[in-house]
């Protein structure tokens, strides 16, 4: 009898995650629909959120679907307060609770500081830092209520080193990672833990508008010469949720050692 080798060797996901509900923002693609793919494959009942692609969104649903899990689309711009704060009560009057929320909306609006209108600034702050006050405030008293709560603000590397062109961008993730801070502190009494990741340079629709010769520097840059694959951040954040019990404050970079 044949002895199978190490790669022929399927380990099984335990579904350590059965029970939990997971609310993922900005979920239609990239690292989004990474984290909802990744956290439903571990147990997890999926609410993925998209604001203008309904397409996009259904396919993660149908994926999730076909797999076993589950997993609803649920429509809603979380950079307005009513919007996102709806969005909440309409995945909680679906499935009665939720214990996980990423706060992954982003959006980038490039310019240098000179050239950088108020609507440029406004934009960007309003989904990559307003949004995660929204839908996190707005979920709280139930996390508090059930006793348990993990929450996965996913920043940037440019948030703490800066980057040509994009000041409200490194503005916005700088300001989550602030933000994330002071939940760890305000909410580990309830068993509510908070943290961040932080990626690097990931291979996304965002990164495939770099030119070509552009996107070459950038890997010049990075120690590692390649670019993050979105399920890599995915199975950070899956173990902030899964054994990171006693993680809380904390901002784990995952960025190929672009930035130290």
């Amino acid at each position: 009898m044949a002895t199978a080798t190490l790669s022929e060797v399927i380990v099984p996901v335990l579904k350590v995650l059965e029970g939990k509900v997971a609310l993922v923002t900005g979920a239609s693609r990239g690292i989004g629909r990474a984290i909802a793919l990744e956290l439903a494959n571990r147990g997890a009942t999926v609410a993925v959120n998209c604001h203008f692609n309904l397409l996009r969104a259904d396919e993660v649903r149908d994926e999730i679907l076909y797999a076993g899990g589950k997993s609803e689309v649920f429509q809603g711009d979380v950079s307005q307060s009513v919007s996102a704060r709806r969005l909440i009560d309409d995945v909680i009057g679906v499935y009665e609770k939720i214990d996980i929320l990423i706060n992954n909306a982003g959006i980038t609006r490039d310019k240098s500081i000179r050239k950088m209108s108020d609507n440029d600034w406004i934009e960007v702050m309003d989904t990559n830092l307003n949004s995660a006050f929204y839908c996190t405030s707005a979920v709280l008293p139930l996390m508090i209520e059930q006793n348990f709560g993990r929450i996965i603000n996913v920043a940037s590397f440019v948030g703490q080193a800066g980057n040509f062109g994009q000041a409200n961008y490194a503005a916005s993730k700088g300001g989550l990672v602030a933000f994330t801070k002071v939940l760890a502190l305000e909410l580990a009494k309830y068993n509510i833990t908070a943290n961040v990741v932080a990626p690097g340079f990931t291979a996304t629709e965002m990164t495939e508008r770099i030119p070509l010769d552009r996107l070459e520097q950038i890997k010049e840059r990075i120690p590692m010469h390649r670019l993050a694959l979105p399920e890599e951040i995915a199975k950070s954040v899956a173990f902030l949720i899964c054994d990171g019990d006693y993680i809380t404050g904390q901002q784990i970079n995952i960025n190929g050692g672009v930035y130290m």
